[in-house]
């Protein structure tokens, strides 16, 4: 009997070039931020408040940045990662502006890298993912890299593995346009420090922590509409666990990082990135950060402040071992810019 079921692609179904227009397009609105704000603790004031975001030269407040990310990401998983072994990582991640309540997301891939495993059971497919709004600006774009499960046992592709920018420049930033943090209201943003109370090598602990269940994360993976299957289907893994999706732990843990990063207010750039452990239900997440560089922007009193975002269920400032492995209670390794008060 012919199945017309979407079964995903295959390593084998890929090729360099390949451009993938994504269903199903997606209008957010404020729904979805009452569900971000009631899934993750994010308080961030630009995205909390029409008023505060009007004294920051926007028109009013937009969506969180990773509310973009989530949505863009959920549209490609049925052709990139439905049925893919893991999700290895992320690099040139730009935010081209903000996503407003009543915009409709579009995501397009192109596939720019191909490797095929030494097991010969698998590959890691490169895809550079862009996504628009209603009026085909670019929200966004970014590469992820993902290992997925072949088929059969069909010759290897030609390798090709794509050269990647290590650091999304800040000459490369687009900051929206308007903002404006030269009154930029420290009380009502929740702490007093500007990006020149910050130095390089600087750890923050931001101190709280969030015991996962399964409920917030399926509801989180269903809002973005992910339909990965080791998120749902506890038989698709060995120990039959239910793999909560990598974006949950990072939002998760941009939210936490309001406590000691209150004003770094909007993500602008997503360097690099590493789901580095599975995390399941019942695991107690707590996030560190630590300061890697700054940068001036033409915006009025606005800089650019690069961190590094640890998710971990270990010891904060913890990351690898002796010898550069990391350990096994560190879940997240993402390296990104935000904009801040300079």
């Amino acid at each position: 009997m012919l199945s017309k079921t979407n079964q995903g692609r295959f390593f084998e179904d890929y090729s360099i070039g390949d451009v993938i227009r994504h269903a199903v397009p997606r209008t957010i609105k404020m729904g979805e931020r009452a569900f971000y704000h009631a899934l993750y603790p994010a308080r961030h004031a630009l995205y909390s408040s029409d008023q505060f975001a009007q004294s920051c030269g926007l028109p009013f407040s937009p969506l969180d940045d990773l509310v973009t990310f989530h949505t863009v990401f959920g549209k490609t998983v049925p052709d990139i990662s439905r049925n893919a072994v893991a999700n290895l990582g992320y690099a040139e991640g730009r935010w081209m502006m903000p996503l407003w309540p009543g915009d409709t997301i579009t995501a397009q891939s192109e596939v720019i890298g191909l490797k095929q495993n030494s097991s010969g059971k698998s590959g890691v497919v490169w895809v550079r993912t862009t996504g628009r709004n209603q009026h085909d600006e670019m929200l966004m774009s970014y590469v992820r890299w993902v290992m997925v499960r072949k088929r059969g046992d069909s010759p290897a592709p030609d390798t090709v593995i794509p050269q990647l920018q290590d650091i999304v420049s800040p000459k490369d930033f687009v900051i929206p346009r308007g903002l404006d943090f030269s009154t930029y209201d420290f009380a009502l943003a929740g702490e007093p420090y500007r990006m020149s109370d910050y130095h390089k090598g600087e750890i923050i602990d931001h101190s709280d922590a969030v015991t996962l269940s399964e409920a917030e994360h399926m509801m989180a993976t269903r809002l973005w509409q992910n339909t990965a299957k080791v998120h749902f289907d506890a038989t698709v893994r060995p120990d039959g666990r239910r793999l909560i999706y990598g974006g949950h732990i990072i939002s998760l843990a941009r939210a936490l990082s309001f406590n000691g990063l209150a004003n770094a207010q909007m993500i602008v750039a997503l360097n690099a990135g590493q789901h580095v452990n599975p995390c399941f239900a019942g695991d107690t997440v707590r996030a560190w950060s630590e300061v890697l560089d700054t940068a001036k922007t033409d915006a009025p009193g606005v800089g650019a402040m690069r961190l590094r975002l640890v998710a971990t269920k270990g010891d904060v400032g913890v990351l690898k071992d002796d010898g550069g492995k990391y350990l096994s209670d560190v879940l997240l390794d993402l390296d990104y810019w935000v904009l801040i008060p300079s």
